[in-house]
Formats: C-alpha cells, structure tokens, sequence
C-alpha cells in the first residue's frame, strides 16, 4: 500500500469537457473539498473518491457521483485509487461540462483517466510513499511539561491533538514502532515529573 503526501492536481479533457483532479491526503480532503466548491461555482460537478484506514485496521471507502449518473463517476475514481492500492488519500475531480454529452461509458473512461493521470503525476514528483501503519497512543503531561512536549513533536513533524482540564493535558498522537521507541525513551524520563500513559499504541507490543 502507499499513500500521498501532497496535494497534487492535473488538467484533462475528453469531448471538450475539462477535469482537474486533485489528489490529496485524506487529512486535508473535507477543507480541500469545501475550498474547490468555493472556487469554481461554475463546475458542473465535484466529483470524489476516497479510502483511509480506521482505527480497526479496516479500509474504508466512500464516492460520490455528485449529480453524474450513478455509477458513471465516483466509482471509476475510487477504481483508479484501489489499483494504485492507495490508503489515506482522497481524488476530487472538478468537472467543467463542454457541451458534448460523453455518455456512460466515456464519462467512466474519463473520470478514471483523470484520477490516474493524477496518480502518475504524484508518483513522478515523488509525492507518493509506502503507506506505514500508526497506531493511537494517549498520555497525560501536567501543564509544567506541555512546552517541552510540543516541542518535541514540531521538531520531528508529529501530529497530535490534545485536551486540557484542570491537572494538565491529555494528548493523542499516532506511532509506528520506531516513532514510538524514540517517543518512549524520551517520555520515561518525566514519569516523576507527571507524565503517565492512558492508553499504549499497538506498536508498543511489537
């Protein structure tokens, strides 16, 4: 499996129609999605296509036509990003309609081309990497420690979200195993400052 790490976006045409795919990392897909409509209030369609793994270590898959004829759209999009065995990424394909009606079978031709079109544009620009799997640990660092924390995540480009309450703050981030290897050492070291773990990552037991 691989996955992409950028935004990447392509123009194709097909019958004087035009479709500019956007192919993205499933945690930017709902503000780029929200941004495309915003953009070209004059698309005919915004069609999409997604996969992402959940927290059971299921793919999940979801499309839509968006007023294409069913069938005719959103699944050669989700097609084209199952044979690329792309996870955590999404293709949305801005429609611009030329006036020629492609009918079903053109418009399936033309909605996967453009999806791998995009695809092989991100692989050639090396926005594309194999997929690694990350597990969700949860831990608790009283406020003295929170600065030196986040710190430690920006330095090496970790995603996390947290809470606060009135002891401290409760933090969930994702890990593979050597990421949290590293993370483990450096957090045993504050265990009697208040540091404690709510909840080990599954690449704790590997």
């Amino acid at each position: 499996m691989q996955t992409v790490l950028r935004v990447v976006s392509t123009k194709t045409e097909a019958k004087k129609s035009t479709f500019l795919c956007f192919l993205c990392p499933i945690c930017e897909f709902k503000a780029l999605h929200e941004q495309l409509k915003a953009e070209h209030p004059k698309a005919a369609h915004v069609v999409w296509a997604l996969r992402e793994r959940n927290g059971y270590g299921q793919i999940v898959e979801n499309q839509s036509d968006d007023g294409e004829p069913k069938g005719t759209s959103g699944q050669p999009s989700l097609n084209a990003l199952r044979g690329a065995q792309l996870v955590n990424a999404g293709a949305l394909i801005v429609r611009y309609f030329g006036g020629i009606k492609l009918g079903t079978g053109g418009l399936v031709r033309a909605y996967g081309a453009a999806v791998n079109a995009a695809i092989e544009e991100a692989e050639g620009c090396g926005a594309l990497a194999k997929f690694e799997i990350k597990s969700l640990c949860v831990f608790f660092t009283p406020y003295a420690l929170g600065s030196r924390f986040e710190h430690y995540f920006e330095k090496r480009n970790l995603s996390f979200e947290r809470e606060f309450n009135e002891e401290g703050t409760i933090w969930r981030a994702e890990f593979n195993s050597a990421e949290f290897e590293e993370f483990q050492a450096f957090a045993s070291g504050f265990e009697q400052e208040g540091f404690k773990f709510y909840a080990l990552p599954l690449a704790a037991r590997e």
